[in-house]
């Protein structure tokens, strides 16, 4: 069997640049991060481990009891900074400056005085962040939602991992469903997702099933998986090479490998070898 890796996958800069700082911070025990540094359980276990305080996604509403609070590469809104700064908190900030910059779209567009649509998965700790400091929005999931809306103004924007198509569709139908409404769009895909994709796309051609690594709560992630489901191809989510199954090689080839934009590289490595594993004892058979 044939193991082909896609020419762009794994972690992204933005991922990367928040495990550096975090690395130099030097009492872990005295810091809570607010949230899931990255949707990497790998990197979750070895942040408990070194000591780190933290919080589910879902259980921020409760104020930190360290001083120092770490806000995670999904970033928050500016609601819950003035909320931490006000309580005294001292905060170090790893988020992702295109996570940053998707929030500026939604207040640009906002100060325009349109209702924001944000294209994006309604409750991931993102779009969270960006509503947050919204007063008039709506969370897009999928084109079945998209409706008339009683607004002359509309602003569209997207959740940063959100599938370039999967975004045009959503936009054309908001705009035949609202002809009469002045709509301005402005992209907020990240060009690391766009990257990840192309990739994607590219190496579909070249095998008969992809095997897509990363954490089970990562969206981007699973937007690879779904983006091969749509063409036809085989497509296996895995945390890491102890999710493998020999089986699902059976009569395969050629097979791909990539990975979203918050795995590791040595995860990307091991799930490789055991891959090679697989296709050496097939061979063997």
């Amino acid at each position: 069997m044939k193991i082909i890796k896609a020419e762009v996958l794994g972690m992204c800069f933005g991922v990367r640049d928040a495990l550096a700082i975090i690395d130099d911070v030097q009492h872990p025990e005295n810091v809570t991060i607010h949230g899931e540094l990255v949707h990497n359980e790998k990197v979750l276990d070895d942040l408990h481990e070194r000591g780190f305080q933290m919080v589910g996604e879902t259980q921020r509403h409760a104020l930190p009891i360290t001083q120092a609070v770490l806000i995670t590469a999904h970033g928050v809104s500016d609601k819950e900074r003035v909320r931490l700064r006000q309580a005294g908190k001292e905060l170090i900030d790893t988020t992702c400056p295109l996570v940053t910059r998707a929030h500026q779209a939604a207040q640009k567009l906002q100060t325009e005085g349109r209702h924001v649509l944000v294209i994006g998965k309604r409750g991931h700790v993102e779009v969270q962040g960006i509503i947050e400091d919204l007063e008039s929005f709506d969370v897009i999931q999928s084109i079945d939602e998209v409706r008339a809306y009683a607004h002359d103004k509309l602003g569209v924007m997207c959740q940063t991992t959100t599938p370039v198509g999967h975004a045009q569709q959503i936009r054309d139908e908001i705009a035949a469903k609202n002809p009469r409404a002045d709509i301005a769009f402005l992209d907020t895909i990240c060009h690391p997702t766009k990257d990840h994709q192309k990739a994607l796309d590219r190496l579909m051609n070249e095998v008969e099933a992809m095997v897509v690594v990363g954490g089970a709560n990562s969206n981007n992630t699973r937007q690879l998986v779904l983006r091969c489901q749509a063409q036809g191809l085989p497509a296996y989510h895995v945390r890491g090479p102890e999710d493998l199954r020999a089986e699902w090689f059976d009569g395969i080839e050629i097979v791909g490998l990539t990975a979203g934009t918050s795995t590791l590289d040595e995860t990307i490595d091991s799930v490789e070898c055991a891959l090679q594993e697989i296709s050496m004892s097939t061979v063997a058979d």
